[in-house]
Parts: C-alpha cells; sequence; structure tokens
C-alpha cells in the first residue's frame, strides 16, 4: 500500500513508526528540512521537501498512485486543503485529515465532510483521542488499558499482576472456578514482551499484563475480586499546559467524585489560557520539577499524576518523581518506542503511547474489512477487531471451528443481544453478531479475506 503522511512532527512520526511495520510503501512530506532528516535516519521512507498542500508538490509524490493520504501537520487549513488536492486532482481514494481547532471538530460543522464539500473520509485528533484514553483508564482504576465495543457494552482491559493480586499463580481453570459469580475470559498474556493465548493450564505470573473481556457493567466487579489496587482518582495533578492536559480536566470538572485538580505548567501563556476557561482547576505555573512547585501541589497527599509533556523523558521523571513522593497511580505519555524497553522498570506506570492511540483511531480505514471498531493493543503486539456480520456474509450460520484463522488470531468474544458469548469450536455465527477479533500483524491479510464482506 502506498501512503502519503503530510507532517513529520510527533504526529506524523507516531503514524508513520506504526505504518513502517508493514510492508507499505510511505512518502513522508514536510517543510523542515530537519524533521525529515531526523525521520528518515529512522525510517524507510521517502522524504520529500514541502507542503502536503500544494498540487505541485502531491504531483511529484505519484498522488495519482497512493492508495491513502494522511495529512497529519500542525496545520488545519493545511490538512484540509491537502484532503481537497488529493481528491479533485489526483482521485486518492482515502483521505484524512488532522484536526485539532475546536471551531472544525465541532458538531455543528458534521455536514462539512463530504465529497461536495470538504472530501475527508476521517477526521482525526490525537490530542482529543489521547486525552480520550486517559480518562477511559480513570474510569476503571486498576487497569492499565481499557478497549471498548459494542456501544460501550463490551470491555477488554489490561491488569498487571503485581505480588498481592488474587491472579498471582492460578492457573486459568482454577481463576473461572474460584469466581463463578464473575462472566469473564482471559483472552491474552503479554509475559515478557511475547503475546500469546493462554491454555486453561497455564499459571499466571508475577508482572504477567492479563487482558481480560467482560461486560463493561462488569469490569469493576472483576477488578475488585482480583484485588488489583481498586484506587480512587479523587485528588488529580496534571503536568502539562496544552491541548491534552485542558480536555483531561475539562473532563474531570464534570466528574462530582474528584475532589481536585491541578494543572502544572511551565508555559506562561499556556497557564493564562487555561485560568480563564477552566472553572474548577488549580493552574500553577512553574518548574515542573521544582520541590516548591511540587510542595504547593500537593503531590504527597495526590492520588493520580498525568504527565502529558511534549517531552518522553520529562513525563517518565515526574512519574518516577511522584511514585516516590507516594502517588498511587500514575500515567505518562510517551512519543517514541525508544523507551519500550523501560516498560518493566517503572513500576506500575501506566504508558499513553502516542503512536498506538492516533494509529487505532485509523485502523478501520487502514484494513479492508467492515471494521466498527479498531485497535492497537499493547505495544502493537497485535490488533483487536470489531467487526458486526451483516446480511450479505457468507459466514451466517458456519461453526467457529470451520474457520481456518491465522495462527495467533482468533474470535475471542461475541455480542450477541446485548450478551457475551466466549466461542468454542462448535458456536455458530448469527446475522447482527458483533466479533471480537485479536489479529497478529501477520495474518492481517488472511483475517481480512476471511470476514471481507
Amino acid at each position: 500500500m502506498k501512503i502519503i503522511v503530510g507532517g513529520a512532527g510527533s504526529v506524523g512520526r507516531s503514524i508513520i513508526s506504526y505504518l513502517s511495520r508493514a510492508d507499505n510503501e510511505i512518502v513522508v512530506v514536510d517543510i523542515n528540512q530537519e524533521r525529515l532528516d531526523e525521520i528518515s535516519k529512522e525510517f524507510d521512507l521517502q522524504p520529500v521537501l514541502g507542503s502536503i498542500s500544494r498540487p505541485d508538490i502531491q504531483e511529484k509524490i505519484g498522488a495519482a498512485g497512493a492508495d491513502m493520504l494522511i495529512a497529519a501537520t500542525d496545520n488545519d487549513e493545511a490538512n484540509l486543503v491537502a484532503c481537497q488536492v488529493a481528491y479533485t486532482l489526483f482521485n486518492v481514494k482515502k483521505k484524512i485529515a488532522r484536526v485539532d481547532s475546536e471551531y472544525f471538530l465541532s458538531p455543528l460543522w458534521n455536514t462539512l465532510y463530504n465529497e461536495k464539500s470538504l472530501p475527508v473520509d476521517l477526521v482525526i485528533s490525537p490530542d482529543q483521542e489521547i486525552a480520550k484514553t486517559i480518562l477511559q483508564i480513570l474510569e476503571i482504576p486498576g487497569a492499565k488499558e481499557v478497549y471498548s465495543f459494542a456501544d460501550d457494552n463490551v470491555c477488554m482491559v489490561c491488569l498487571k499482576c503485581f505480588q498481592e493480586c488474587s491472579l498471582y499463580q492460578f492457573k486459568i481453570e482454577e481463576l473461572y472456578q474460584n469466581f463463578p459469580q464473575l462472566h469473564f475470559s482471559v483472552v491474552q498474556i503479554l509475559r515478557g514482551g511475547t503475546n500469546f493465548f493462554p491454555k486453561a493450564q497455564e499459571n499466571i505470573q508475577l508482572g504477567d499484563e492479563v487482558y481480560i473481556l467482560a461486560l463493561r457493567q462488569d469490569v469493576n466487579d472483576i477488578i475488585r475480586a482480583f484485588n488489583i489496587g481498586h484506587r480512587s482518582s479523587e485528588n488529580v495533578v496534571i503536568f502539562g499546559g496544552n491541548a491534552i492536559s485542558y480536555d483531561v480536566a475539562r473532563h474531570l470538572e464534570e466528574n462530582d467524585t474528584i475532589n481536585s485538580i491541578k494543572v502544572i505548567t511551565n508555559n506562561i501563556d499556556a497557564a493564562h489560557q487555561m485560568s480563564e476557561h477552566l472553572n474548577k482547576t488549580a493552574v500553577i505555573y512553574g518548574e515542573m520539577m521544582s520541590d516548591v512547585i511540587l510542595n504547593d501541589a500537593n503531590l504527597s497527599k495526590t492520588d493520580t499524576t498525568i504527565a502529558v509533556t511534549s517531552l518522553d523523558k520529562d513525563n517518565l521523571l515526574l512519574s518516577l518523581l511522584a511514585q516516590y513522593s507516594g502517588v498511587n497511580s500514575t500515567m505518562a505519555l510517551v512519543n517514541s518506542r525508544m523507551y519500550d524497553n523501560l516498560t518493566s522498570h517503572i513500576s506500575d506506570n501506566i504508558l499513553i503511547d502516542r503512536s498506538i492511540v492516533t494509529i487505532s483511531k485509523i485502523l478501520q480505514d487502514l484494513r479492508e474489512v467492515n471494521i466498527v471498531n479498531a485497535y492497537s493493543l499493547g505495544r502493537g503486539f497485535a490488533e483487536v477487531w470489531e467487526v458486526k456480520l451483516k446480511r450479505d456474509t457468507m459466514l451466517e450460520g458456519k461453526p467457529l471451528k470451520d474457520i481456518t484463522l491465522p495462527e495467533k488470531c482468533k474470535v475471542i468474544g461475541i455480542e450477541r443481544d446485548k450478551k457475551l458469548v466466549f466461542p468454542t469450536g462448535d458456536t455458530t455465527f448469527e446475522l447482527d453478531d458483533v466479533l471480537i477479533i485479536v489479529v497478529a500483524p501477520n495474518g492481517i491479510q488472511k483475517v481480512e479475506n476471511i470476514f471481507r464482506v
């Protein structure tokens, strides 16, 4: 697949880092030569200097032969014009635009994005998606990752197995026997950087990251039963003054269970703007790692910290400082995969990977199958798709055992009539079934062929 990416900044880089793992021909366009030089050293791609919105640049890079254009610069107008040019002059099939301005994102202007007006197939706002991911995790204390399916009726959560939790040293089958009142399935385990579908006799080990599928209404009960540190987040400190921190704080202000919200930023302009628009949030201006500032924020009495500055190292260091101060739950935004190896060395700090969050938003357009929702799991070891069976499917009435899925690919759940079914080989597919499928990177094309309608 030939994919043109406009913008080699943090958002463009995050998209490219994921796309480069597959057999894609990637062209990246940016007006900054230094950015292009840096990104071309890290990834196998074609760097082009110029503006993605210019017709001559798109002609130069062969937009007429491209399968997709992703305009991800930090200029909303340039991204929208780039999609218009790609559609009108070069007939690019799929066009995705990054849009950050709340004016363009307002529901009032939804009719703006169509072939007669602005031909954009998908509008993405990475900062909003990151904020949404953070808020979902805050809603389920104890979860490291949260994925929603079937209109939020079904949920998959990742739980880290620490010494005190009830998952430790249990076999999978023993979990089901010891907690018969809970309806759930252990669908994946990530251990030592390797993921696998656990068998009934598999022992859960210390440090495992366990992925559990259940109805959303049951998830908190399951976490409490497993003693996975079900802690409240009544007092929250957010590091960084940007769109992400503003969006998170704004939504937390509407949550009656939150007692205190503080934002710490070293950007005076951001501090003034946030102070003007946030009503219940205390905005603190100063050096974020200063002992004086951290004492003013009463860090030792904080339940949760969220570090979303533009620098990975600052976010990780701030999370470590918070943990040393006794903070129960910490989150750190990372923009680069170079910190993957640090995951196991930063206790239970939750990493929010910009590339994983961003790419999850566009997966349904990347894949050749009718996907309702799609996510990249963990640090990108697999994808999970939500596929609804329509009337023109050839799968109706077929048992699951007649479907040959590639290795490390599996239908882990079926939502049927608002109930969650954990399928066996004899389970037959029915119309309107919502399938939840884990797909390994090397099995994507084969799974697309099976579920393509």
